[in-house]
């Protein structure tokens, strides 16, 4: 028979055929012939972010029952898991992530899948540990206002004021202006402890509304306990600085650009950025935010940084007494509202100096300066010992003063720079005299207090307790709390028709006591019913008890009006 035969050749067709599916035997090796088996496995139904909570055991089938990838091999896939970092107390077995996590934070994991002929395909995602008994945000049905077409700045902020207008100094850049949404997402973040490594502390935590968006330590304390290298600075008005640069020493070139710094410094809110992105993902509130302000729920840190610098940008303090003495047309009128010592002390404020550094109508810095603070610098700053300072408005409820927070009163800052301003090689010009050295302004003790006094005026109590900028993690009802021990007190003196401190901060349900030294009539009277007011009374003390609800209490004597007034700030 020819080979050529058709029937020899359907034979060898055949044998081929056999050969290239079946196993042949060949002594004691058995030989496996195979086809490739189409494509290799593909993952079709990722793993999203898994939400875990510290303490509480965990399992998880990272393969969802099968789902997450798709084989063209028949037969099972064979899963392994391997932890990128340290596993936080889990284990993984196949494709079982279990155990009990021993620490917040972010772990990582990679899901591997290999089919039947040794090809693989895999998926990475992240487990969130959360600490337990964190609050959730409560927002009104009908959002607040932040944007500047439903609160519009007042008339004087676009007035013309020694040349410039406070709208001139904004630094709101054209593609993320001020909206609802984007600053009520950004009020959440800015409240929210999810933001720190330990889900222990929020920005507020070192920028409390209530002593206008500051801190009380000289150095605030980190998530973990560290201190901060500089005194955490108001944040009010921070929309108005014409150089846009942020930090007491201008090293992030935009709002946005500063508001994650803190957020990812390992002393202040250790938060890597993608691992907050995790956690946010993974904490439900924020889908919705997030898609309200941007019109998707995509969390990226460009979004996160938008939203958190709109809320800041909102922190506009437009309704203090100095407020109320512009006109309509934004001109202003202080002896309608002013007394005779703000009115001074406005003059002075001008005359002195002051303004060509904290200008226009929102008081804010027009560019870093050296003032003088040590004869030899020894923080450089923005370089030779030059800072940006924050706007002055509610400077009069702020504890501390100065980048370092050295100065606890206004009338330290006051002597210092009337007379305590050193012979720094780097001082500014304009805080020297003719000759080179440190000018002394030589105020008398009645110009001090009236210049005080006039600084008093930039207080804006609606602003400091405004519902809009308020924590939203705070009981919407205030639990009735118990009082503190008796020891819990606080004292003010009242003398030269003036209280001293003229402002406090205690806390909730501190007992304060006024001690008159003047043998003149005074009072301590309150402007909210939850204080209530002292008699009037010539010597001696008087004493109220403070409430459990935080806030700001403004309260002046009857018998001298608003122009002697005080202000305890109960946190």
């Amino acid at each position: 028979m020819s080979p050529r035969d058709p029937m020899v050749m359907s034979s060898r067709f055949l044998l081929l055929l056999l050969l290239s599916s079946t196993a042949i035997g060949c002594g004691d090796h058995p030989v496996e012939v195979v086809t490739t088996g189409g494509p290799p496995p593909t993952v079709v139904s990722p793993n999203v972010v898994v939400s875990t909570t510290l303490g509480v055991p965990v399992l998880y089938d990272a393969s969802k029952g099968g789902a997450v990838f798709a084989a063209a091999v028949s037969g099972a896939l064979r899963y392994s898991l391997a932890f990128l970092g340290a596993s936080n107390g889990l284990t993984a077995t196949g494709a079982n992530v279990r155990g009990t996590p021993t620490a917040t934070g972010v772990t990582r994991v990679v899901l591997t899948a290999t089919d039947s002929i040794g090809r693989v395909a895999s998926d990475t995602f992240a487990i969130v540990t959360f600490a337990a008994n964190l609050p959730t945000p409560t927002l009104p049905v009908a959002s607040y206002r932040y944007a500047d077409a439903e609160v519009p700045l007042p008339a004087h902020f676009r007035a013309l004021l020694d040349g410039v207008t406070a709208l001139a100094t904004d630094n709101t850049p054209l593609d993320n202006a001020i909206t609802d949404a984007g600053a009520t997402l950004g009020r959440v973040l800015f409240y929210d402890p999810r933001i720190s490594g330990n889900d222990g502390l929020a920005c507020a935590g070192c920028h409390s509304p209530f002593i206008g968006f500051s801190d009380t330590p000289q150095r605030s304390v980190g998530f973990a306990g560290g201190f901060t290298g500089r005194h955490s600075p108001s944040l009010v008005n921070a929309r108005f600085y014409r150089r846009g640069r942020f930090f007491w020493d201008e090293r992030a070139s935009t709002l946005e650009a500063q508001v994650l710094r803190p957020i990812q410094d390992a002393t202040e809110m250790g938060m890597p950025i993608d691992d907050l992105i995790a956690k946010l993902v993974a904490t439900p509130y924020y889908s919705p935010l997030f898609a309200s302000a941007f019109g998707t729920s995509n969390v990226t840190s460009d979004r996160i940084a938008r939203a958190l610098a709109q809320y800041v940008r909102s922190l506009s303090s437009t309704g203090s007494r100095y407020d109320r003495a512009f006109s309509a047309d934004g001109s202003p009128n202080f002896a309608a509202t002013f007394t005779a010592q703000e009115i001074e002390g406005e003059a002075l404020f001008r005359s002195s100096g002051c303004a060509a550094c904290h200008t226009t109508v929102a008081h804010v810095s027009d560019s870093v300066h050296n003032i003088g603070l040590d004869a030899v610098t020894s923080d450089s700053g923005a370089g030779r010992g030059a800072f940006k300072a924050p706007s002055l408005r509610n400077v009069g409820v702020r504890p501390r003063f100065m980048h370092d927070g050295r100065f606890t009163t206004l009338a330290q800052v006051i002597d210092f720079l009337d007379a305590g301003v050193q012979p720094n090689v780097d001082l500014d010009a304009r805080l020297k005299a003719p000759d080179g050295t440190p000018k002394r302004l030589g105020l008398s003790a009645t110009q001090k207090a009236s210049l005080l006094a006039f600084l008093h005026t930039l207080t804006d109590s609606a602003f400091l307790s405004a519902p809009r900028f308020a924590n939203p993690f705070a009981p919407s009802v205030v639990p009735i709390v118990p009082l503190p021990p008796a020891t819990a007190t606080a004292a003010v003196t009242i003398q030269s028709t003036a209280y001293h401190p003229a402002t406090i901060t205690v806390p909730a349900g501190t007992i304060v006591t006024w001690t008159n030294l003047d043998n003149t009539r005074h009072s301590a009277s309150f402007t909210s019913a939850l204080v209530g007011s002292t008699p009037t009374f010539s010597s001696g003390t008087e004493r109220l008890t403070m409430p459990a609800v935080a806030g700001v209490y403004p309260y002046h004597c009857v018998v001298h009006g608003t122009a002697m007034s005080g202000t305890v700030i109960v946190q």
